[in-house]
């Protein structure tokens, strides 16, 4: 028997908790008494912990006698992960992780994880709209962007709310096997392997600045006219610079290069299209900016792993 452990704080996100913990549970209706899932929680208050949506939940111990050795420990996300943690909780942490087969975090977990110290040197993923918030504060950290979860030695993270899901098949795969795995999938209505990752949920283009500079106007000159041929040197020429000092300014200012907004933003336009309306794929290609289909299910393929069809078929 294994036993699976969740850390609550007040403010988690109660699917964080939930997805993964049905998971296990449907696990053992396939599995023999010995080898079922045994199922805590732990929580750092005492008496009942408010999660996010406004639902109370007991945890069975706090996690003063919580001194146990958990096969796999578990941190969910919610607004406290990554703006207000305890140093109680940040201490106990650093000590259970030393007691646990293996460790992890549900979405905005991975703060928490990383703010008690566990995270340097490892790859890790969260929720694509924490990414870049989470690189930041953790250097040491590896942040994979695009990951549904990132498994790396003895540490298992997930992107954001149901990745949770996707982690804990993960585990029980691990355990015994696909087959029992795909089993608890189907009971959930969900599959063993999503199709892309994360960048299919997220925007891909760089945000526009509020305050007008030469760049911010290249940018916005560009979302105007995503459908004509944009090159360094014509960008260059309409924020007045030239090529070389305005790729350097624009990577300075949008942290990715000119060419590289441009893609994302014809990117998203093309989503966008598929998204809202029943246009052919011919005609989403040009008004993106394309040229080709041929070339938007290339890009498509490398930046979201899906197809242009496949995309409108799943979002649409």
């Amino acid at each position: 028997m294994k036993t699976v452990a969740m850390v609550l704080f007040p403010q988690f996100l109660l699917l964080d908790m939930a997805g993964p913990m049905e998971v296990f549970s449907i696990a053992n209706r396939y599995l023999p008494p010995e080898q079922h899932y045994e199922l805590i929680t732990l929580g750092t208050d005492h008496g009942q912990l408010r999660a996010s949506n406004g639902v109370s939940v007991t945890a069975d111990l706090h996690i003063d006698q919580a001194d146990g050795h958990y096969d796999l420990l578990l941190v969910p996300g919610g607004p406290q992960a990554y703006n207000d943690n305890p140093a109680l909780l940040l201490e106990w942490l650093k000590g259970a992780v030393t007691r646990a087969g293996q460790y992890g975090s549900i979405c905005t977990g991975a703060f928490v994880l990383g703010f008690a110290g566990l995270l340097d040197g490892y790859r890790v993923t969260t929720h694509w709209h924490y990414t870049e918030r989470l690189i930041k504060a953790f250097p040491g950290t590896h942040v994979e962007t695009d990951q549904i979860f990132v498994h790396d030695r003895n540490l298992i993270t997930s992107g954001g709310v149901t990745a949770g899901i996707d982690l804990a098949l993960s585990v029980v795969a691990a355990d015994h096997g696909k087959k029992v795995a795909q089993d608890v999938a189907k009971v959930l209505l969900v599959v063993m392997k999503r199709q892309g990752g994360q960048a299919q949920f997220s925007p891909l283009m760089a945000s526009v600045g509020p305050q007008e500079t030469p760049v911010t106007r290249v940018q916005n000159h560009m979302l105007e006219h995503l459908e004509q041929a944009f090159s360094i040197d014509s960008m260059a020429s309409l924020a007045s610079m030239s090529p070389r000092h305005f790729a350097r300014v624009f990577a300075r200012e949008v942290n990715m290069t000119p060419m590289e907004f441009l893609q994302g933003a014809r990117i998203d336009r093309a989503r966008s299209l598929l998204e809202t309306s029943e246009l052919p794929l011919k005609t989403v290609a040009y008004k993106s900016g394309f040229g080709s289909v041929r070339h938007m299910r290339f890009l498509f393929n490398e930046k979201l792993g899906l197809t242009p069809a496949q995309y409108r078929e799943q979002f649409s």
